[in-house]
């Protein structure tokens, strides 16, 4: 799968641009808050249908403007042509199409257009709290499997409808049985798919890892969840008492985590911000190498602030990396346009250069 052209107007700092790409690499420059961020951003929508940084859709729309619209155009790798239009406007809401028919639920989108970012904000996932790695196992899962979406959407709306309940001393103890019963379904269905996903990217990660860092450090990527002790019934069981003080439900897989250590050790604490980004790194390309195996489509990959807290030797060695044949389109974001160019020339890898300026973007 690979982004043919990109159309804007009115999102974030951009009025109006459209932009053709190279199937494979493709480069941002300009000063920071030019823009280039925006660019990658607009590219994460059309696959998601939200931000990548987190706004709102009415946070995205140009200051002065009342709507933003993305139109990006698509070829598979079956030489299948897509066209994915994404639009919001305030008062109306968003609307996502295909080929030009809407979708009658924007979770129906999620998984046509692969795509990986890894951008500053990743750093979210080794420093934040647990609640944070969970959502990236969601959104991960989530293009893959419509099982998982199906069930972590239903595990979250009936875990809010169980702690509503456990607000109510007057609540029927049978309302809560069957609340329990259709939690353990779909939270054991959530719990054996990261259990699997993460079984399988350790030994990516690790591996890409090993690469990055040239061998200097080992690292460990680690499910932790109740549910590896015990079944989720007993869980619930063991824990009414509690749950009823506290009014929340205090067990299951909305409480699961990742754990990532270095050197033995935990990474928030013992590994460098270098480490740390290598390990993220390496974490969003085995994430890569899994969603091309599984959709048969190698995802489009989002290089953000590609040199940030990385040495000159592990960028080029990600870059090396990227060039291999199983990686495709990939988008590079920099503010620095003669260290990008000589490290790309040196790579010998094809690529277009665009140059970012006040939300203004034109090839260079």
């Amino acid at each position: 799968m690979f982004l043919k052209k990109l159309s804007v107007i009115n999102f974030k700092n951009i009025q109006q641009t459209t932009l053709e790409f190279s199937a494979r690499v493709n480069c941002f420059v300009g000063d920071n808050g030019a823009g280039k961020t925006n660019v990658m951003d607009a590219i994460h929508y059309l696959s998601l249908c939200k931000s990548s940084m987190g706004m709102t859709d009415s946070q995205s729309i140009r200051h002065g403007s009342d709507f933003f619209v993305l139109d990006g155009e698509y070829t598979t790798a079956q030489e299948r042509k897509e066209t994915v239009v994404c639009s919001f406007r305030r008062g109306a809401g968003k609307t996502l199409k295909r080929n030009g028919k809407e979708y009658d639920k924007l979770s129906d989108h999620i998984g046509l257009v692969p795509i990986v970012i890894v951008s500053p904000a990743d750093s979210f996932l080794v420093t934040d709290a647990a609640d944070e790695r969970r959502r990236y196992l969601n959104a991960f899962l989530s293009q893959l499997d419509r099982e998982y979406l199906n069930a972590i959407m239903r595990y979250n709306h009936i875990l809010g409808e169980r702690n509503r309940l456990l607000k109510n001393e007057a609540a029927a103890p049978d309302l809560m049985e069957v609340l329990d019963l259709q939690l353990i379904s779909f939270g054991e269905v959530v719990h054996r798919k990261r259990a699997a996903l993460i079984e399988r990217l350790a030994p990516l990660v690790a591996e890409y890892y090993r690469v990055l860092s040239d061998d200097r450090e080992q690292i460990e990527l680690h499910y932790h969840s109740e549910l590896n002790e015990r079944p989720f019934a007993e869980l619930l069981a063991a824990a009414a008492d509690r749950d009823r003080f506290n009014q929340f439900t205090t067990s299951g897989v909305h409480r699961d985590d990742m754990k990532m250590r270095i050197g033995g050790y935990p990474l928030r604490k013992y590994g460098s911000q270098g480490q740390q980004k290598s390990f993220l790194i390496a974490l969003k390309l085995a994430q890569y190498t899994i969603v091309a195996q599984e959709r048969g489509e190698k995802p489009i990959l989002l290089l953000d602030d590609l040199f940030d807290k990385l040495d000159m030797q592990r960028v080029e060695k990600l870059l090396g990396l990227v060039a291999r044949e199983e990686f495709g389109q990939i988008f590079i974001t920099d503010c620095n346009k003669v260290r990008l160019e000589s490290i790309l020339e040196r790579s010998g890898e094809d690529y277009a250069l665009f140059g970012v300026e006040n939300g203004e973007v034109q090839v260079l």
